[in-house]
């Protein structure tokens, strides 16, 4: 960082009320940033292996009785010391970040030998929030921060006796606990500010950052991890719709320009979207917390956690594929005409006085290349869904047989591996070079319509045979797909099927549109 850029830097903080009056920048550091790295790269390298070697000697006594606990607080200590010190040489500063790290380390081992997990979790939780107070560099209070609220999370599930196990409304109920903590950490040092105690401030804020960091990584987690729940409870579903109100509430009343009933009806679409996805409203409620707070790098982690969690909604197999893609797209219309209604009066006024199109805040041409952008994306995936919608009303029915496999073997979660009987020669993997034309089988159907295939050798269609595509994936040739998605709980069912049920185009596409049993009756 410049010095020009440091300084606005420090008014900037002195003018939030994060510093003082009369502060100034600590002398710069004219140590190049190349030598900094190579002595800490010395320093690990120096230490680790020292430290390996100790624990070796010491065997046994190491971890047992209370040798860990004094000798880790020992070594905490020291790195604690050595990390507040200014005068230490430059290679013993860097050695200070192996020393706290296995300080750590080893009153974990000491802890987790005498403890329960759950116990030995939550009682390491707030030494790495003590460390993480002491030490004056903020990147590890941040670390700390963030590693203090995962090992009080796993404490708390092993002591509710959850486990690691995936009950998933166990771990929301911590997640949004820690959030609420996180909170509450964020009203504490705004009253330490208020009050002038900057220091006490500056180290709740980097402690609480990495606190927050960690509980978006658990919701989002969470989002990822509950794909497999058959209902999602209405409990859930209302308590994210609240803390997505509280969120926008909150969001008005720091800011007055948000309090216009089309600003307002924006902020609405996320937080009843909240509804749908039980950690969006906390991320939300964090987001806005973030945002009045003026807290932007942290609000921007907020905002990819949320379109984390937007996106893994597609994922939920409770939900229609069909019902999930209007409730998203009728949420994005929703934004789209209400922040054209925002913006329309700007650009009103702007060209009222004079400024044109071009003081709308949007040029001509690049309005016109956005329209242009947007028609085709509409129409390139409007050809698409024509396409398959065509082939399934068209296509004739062909039924291939699935391999003689194990079914057990083949269920996995929420899909099925499917693994279709195609001729010998086939099966050892691709063998033209990218670009080139796939391989195709010659197909001919019995009077059910169950296929034969064999591959094709160039000469002309007997009657009665068609091609059918082929597709390359993981190095070999699969028939359309190698996978068959189902409701999470449904592997029983769809254990009894035999056959693949395709529709086939005149030019040898194919599509998988369900599967049948050994009657041919569908799933």
């Amino acid at each position: 960082m410049s010095r020009a850029r440091l300084e606005a830097t420090l008014q900037a903080a002195i003018a939030e009320g994060l510093l003082p009056a009369g502060s100034t920048a600590p002398a710069t550091d004219h140590r190049p940033w190349p030598v900094v790295l190579m002595m800490g790269l010395g320093a690990w390298l120096s230490a680790l292996p020292l430290i390996a070697a100790v624990g070796l000697l010491m065997g046994d006594w190491v971890i047992k009785g209370p040798t860990p606990f004094f000798l880790g607080t020992l070594i905490l200590a020291a790195a604690i010391v050595i990390l507040r010190s200014d005068e230490m040489p430059l290679f013993v500063e860097q050695m200070a970040l192996p020393f706290l790290v296995t300080g750590l380390g080893v009153l974990g081992i000491g802890l987790f030998e005498q403890l329960k997990f759950g116990l030995a979790t939550l009682v390491l939780a707030p030494v790495a929030l003590a460390t993480g107070a002491a030490v004056p560099r903020s990147w590890l209070r941040v670390l700390l921060g963030a590693t203090a609220a995962a090992l009080a999370a796993a404490g708390w599930a092993d002591s509710a006796k959850w486990g690691w196990s995936y009950d998933y409304l166990g771990w929301w109920a911590i997640w949004h606990f820690a959030l609420l903590l996180g909170l509450g950490a964020r009203a504490m040092q705004q009253q330490a500010r208020d009050a002038g105690r900057h220091r006490t401030a500056a180290t709740t804020e980097s402690l609480t950052s990495g606190w927050q960091l960690a509980t978006l990584g658990g919701l989002a987690w969470w989002s990822s991890g509950s794909h497999g729940i058959a209902t999602v409870p209405a409990g859930l579903q209302a308590a994210s719709l609240v803390l997505a109100c509280a969120g926008v509430a909150w969001a008005a009343r720091c800011w007055a320009g948000l309090r216009r009933p089309s600003f307002l009806a924006m902020l609405a679409v996320p937080a009843l979207l909240a509804a749908f996805m039980p950690t969006l409203g906390a991320t939300l409620l964090l987001l806005c917390v973030l945002c009045a707070a003026g807290r932007w790098r942290m609000a921007g982690a907020a905002a990819l956690a949320a379109a984390w969690i937007i996106g893994s909604f597609y994922y939920q197999l409770h939900w229609p594929l069909g019902t999930k893609a209007l409730v998203l797209a009728a949420a994005g219309a929703v934004l789209g005409a209400l922040a054209w209604l925002v913006l329309r009066p700007d650009a009103a006024a702007a060209a009222a006085a004079g400024d044109g199109a071009a003081s709308a805040g949007v040029p001509r041409g690049a309005r016109t290349g956005i329209a242009l952008s947007a028609c085709a994306v509409l129409a390139v995936a409007n050809l698409g869904i024509w396409q398959k919608q065509h082939l399934i009303a068209h296509g004739q029915p062909v039924y291939v047989a699935l391999a003689p496999v194990d079914p057990r073997s083949l269920m996995q979660g929420d899909y099925m591996r499917l693994n279709f009987q195609l001729p010998g020669a086939l099966m050892d993997g691709p063998q033209d070079l990218p670009g080139a034309a796939r391989a195709q089988v010659v197909a001919t159907r019995d009077a059910r319509g169950v296929a034969s295939l064999r591959a094709a050798d160039g000469k002309p269609l007997a009657p009665g045979e068609f091609l059918i595509e082929l597709t390359p994936k993981a190095g070999t040739w699969v028939l359309v797909s190698d996978a068959w998605f189902f409701e999470e709980g449904r592997a029983g069912h769809y254990a009894r099927a035999r056959f693949g049920e395709f529709r086939v185009g005149g030019d040898g596409r194919a599509l998988l549109v369900g599967l049948r049993d050994a009657q041919l009756q569908p799933l």
